[in-house]
């Protein structure tokens, strides 16, 4: 941090590679007129107040539209006001309803040092073990929040759960607000924010999906990581004083904690953040005190998560770690990388990737081995068996590889996008931006090290002529954020959504920045600043006209639309469930069903949807042998091993169709028998045909050897109940022969 210090005053320190974020210091900045940084700068005549206060006021308006507009959503779909609280229950669908669980138990804990000691000795989500929930899951949003609710005096007006649902709308206009702020740092113009946050809105469907999965840890996640890139893209600014930088780095580094503290997957997407530091640290886009910098944030902050997560092994044993203390290391360790011919420079590049990469899995795999880390192991085996490169026929990759959330992204996600206008800005951006990152690099590559002050000063004088002799930091963190998590996003649907609200930045900023304009303009050989100030302000102003006219009927139409849920046998299994077996009986079944019945009727559990655990993954595999053919013997016996008193078997899971052949659960549990799949189509010459009927569909039959083991105990079109009969004992009899049925 001290580093920092050099950057004070006229100009970069001699020491420092030149490069383009230091040449671009020297420039004047023609488009600050409606800078936010502006009164921050001293300039307090009062165009600038009018035009930061205006600006500002829009960002906090379209904030709450958003916030207001999924609200609006979630209420009519499905009429949450005026259904029951097992209902509203019901709505939070499988992993979303263990992590509300954990915010309801607290809320009906005693005290709150009785709440905490609850998630820290946990033996309800895991029957036959304790566990850590603060250190397993990432629910400290869920604490925190309930410890709000006790000590605001709100109970009297507000229920629990609209304190939770409402909270997390409120992130969204968090969201809207960092990529407006975003957008109006990248071109200097609030008209860029405004229609950062209207593509943002009117692409519902492509950049969130908060209206009916609100406890997903990205909804808490992603509106940290928004907040992040709007203050690594004011930190590149070269202007910035000392005391804005120290302001933007204590910002970063709370935002990436943030971030890190409520989403398990944090490390991956913060490994693709060093990926982009280090490639453009390797182009000279950035200065070495700005690399450091941003590395030492992403550390800190994965270790400040760690020691609240009670030191989680899975933060140690995180590639993003590894890579970083590589990647210090090696440039400690090897001088006179940035000197030389562009050939030179980049066989010593390619060299020094080489010892990076390997440095980085050496201390990855010694980590994992000195900590027998597994809990991340899945993740590895899709992502390999995703590209082809592992085996196929894995449980827990498979899993993945089979829900079309995991696939590629879907064409007609490309076609919604250019449907509101912002596929072609985004795409003319990027490409030409890209084009000039590619030719700055290569100057950068080219330039010697050490250049003189007429060299630099020729550099400054060609680049008020031509946009390609200099790169902004800012423009080029941001043009090489939104290509590597595109690339993320057509690998893997899911993560599109922290492509596409960065899309809409960047959009936004190519359309009302100088940038693409001059590039343009120079091209059809027209260039001039009134033309450019022309463009970047109309352009925007009949774009968002469009939108209006075209979008404003269907959201209308949309807003107007009202549903009801609807969900009468589940509502019937919980309600049974509640009433009619101990509150400490133990439930085994599908993950997704068991996140449900841990929130609603707060049974344990033998398995949940918080998959990333070695020995829960290896419990939810031997559960889910009941869709397989298995003998009622091997069942019961599993069932036994993990303490469980009730079986609940799912049609919807036993005659599944919604997957295609080999993606079923039953296919994936047959396969890893090694048995031959039902229905017509090819098998693999290795497996063979299984010796007893498939589990779930026999045990309807009321045979004989199932009735011994097991007895019926509810039932409707969805969901069969049966209780495990325990093993008689002399003195006693189980509690759970005991207990009724319907």
């Amino acid at each position: 941090m001290a580093a920092l210090r050099q950057r004070k005053g006229k100009g970069p320190s001699n020491k420092d590679h030149p490069t383009g974020a230091e040449f671009q210091s020297q420039q004047p900045n023609c488009c600050n007129k409606h800078h936010p940084e502006r009164v921050l700068q001293g300039d307090w005549s009062w165009k600038a107040i009018i035009w930061t206060s205006v600006g500002w006021s829009v960002s906090v308006g379209l904030g709450l539209l958003c916030c207001i507009y999924v609200a609006t959503l979630h209420e009519n779909d499905l009429w949450f006001s005026n259904i029951k609280e097992v209902q509203r229950e019901i709505s939070f669908r499988t992993e979303c309803g263990l992590y509300y669980s954990y915010y309801k138990q607290m809320l009906q804990a005693p005290s709150i040092q009785q709440g905490l000691s609850d998630l820290i000795n946990d033996n309800l989500t895991e029957s036959r073990r304790t566990i850590n929930l603060l250190q397993r899951m990432n629910i400290y949003q869920e604490v925190f929040l309930s410890l709000f609710y006790r000590l605001l005096p709100i109970q009297t007006y507000l229920e629990p759960i609209y304190f939770y649902i409402y909270t997390v709308f409120s992130l969204q206009a968090v969201y809207v607000i960092a990529l407006y702020l975003t957008a109006w740092l990248l071109s200097g113009s609030w008209l860029a924010g405004a229609l950062a946050g209207v593509w943002y809105i009117l692409n519902r469907i492509d950049t969130t999906r908060v209206e009916f999965t609100i406890s997903l840890r990205e909804n808490w996640s992603l509106p940290f990581l928004a907040l992040q890139v709007a203050a690594i893209t004011c930190y590149l600014r070269p202007q910035l004083s000392i005391l804005q930088q120290k302001v933007m780095v204590w910002l970063m580094y709370v935002t990436t904690f943030c971030f890190s503290l409520t989403w398990q997957f944090n490390q991956f997407i913060l490994l693709i953040q060093a990926l982009i530091i280090y490639t453009l640290d390797c182009l000279d886009f950035i200065t070495t005190t700005q690399v450091t910098t941003l590395y030492l944030i992403q550390v800190s902050s994965l270790l400040s998560v760690w020691l609240l997560q009670f030191c989680n092994s899975m933060i140690l044993g995180s590639l993003v770690l590894s890579f970083i203390v590589a990647v210090l290391f090696i440039r400690h360790c090897q001088t006179g990388l940035k000197t030389g011919n562009l050939l030179t420079r980049l066989i010593k590049l390619l060299l020094h990737s080489i010892m990076v990469l390997l440095l980085t899995f050496t201390i990855n795999y010694l980590t994992k081995k000195a900590l027998r880390l597994q809990s991340d192991e899945h993740i590895f085996k899709f992502i390999w068996s995703k590209f082809g490169l592992g085996p196929t026929r894995d449980f827990d990759a498979s899993l993945y590889l089979c829900e079309e959330a995991f696939g590629l992204l879907p064409l007609d996600t490309l076609e919604r996008l250019a449907a509101s206008f912002l596929l072609y800005p985004y795409i003319l951006t990027l490409l030409l931006l890209c084009g000039t990152l590619a030719a700055g690099a290569v100057k950068n590559l080219s330039r010697r090290s050490s250049g003189s002050a007429e060299e630099k000063n020729e550099v400054v004088e060609l680049g008020e002529h031509s946009v390609l002799t200099v790169v902004r930091p800012d423009v080029a963190y941001n043009m090489m954020h939104t290509l590597f998590f595109g690339l993320v996003a057509f690998s893997t649907m899911r993560m599109k959504y922290i492509w596409t609200g960065h899309m809409c930045a960047v959009a936004a900023y190519g359309l009302c920045g100088t940038e693409v304009w001059t590039l343009i303009l120079t091209v059809l050989r027209c260039n001039s600043k009134t033309l450019i100030r022309l463009l970047r302000y109309s352009v925007p102003l009949v774009l968002m006209a469009c939108l209006y006219y075209k979008f404003w009927p269907k959201l209308k139409e949309e807003l107007s639309e009202l549903r009801e849920f609807y969900d009468p046998d589940t509502v019937e299994l919980m309600t049974w469930i509640s009433s009619k077996t101990p509150q400490h009986a133990v439930f085994a079944g599908s993950m997704q069903l068991l996140a449900g019945i841990k929130l609603c009727t707060g049974r344990v559990l033998t398995n949940h949807p918080h998959y990333e655990d070695k020995e829960l993954r290896d419990r939810t595999k031997q559960v889910y042998q009941v869709y397989a053919h298995r003998s009622p013997q091997d069942i019961h016996e599993i069932l036994l091993s993990l303490g469980a008193d009730y079986l609940v078997l799912e049609n919807s899971i036993c005659y599944e169709r919604r997957h295609r052949r080999g993606c079923r659960l039953r296919d994936l549990l047959d396969l890893d028998n090694g048995h031959i799949m039902d229905g017509p189509g090819d098998n693999d010459p290795d497996l063979v045909a299984a010796s007893h009927p498939r589990f779930c569909e026999a045990i309807k039959m009321d045979l004989a050897e199932y009735i011994s083991l097991f007895t019926r105990t509810f039932e409707n079109k969805t969901f069969h109940v049966y209780r495990v009969k325990k093993k008689r004992r002399k003195s006693t009899k189980s509690w759970s022969e005991s207990s009724g049925t319907q």
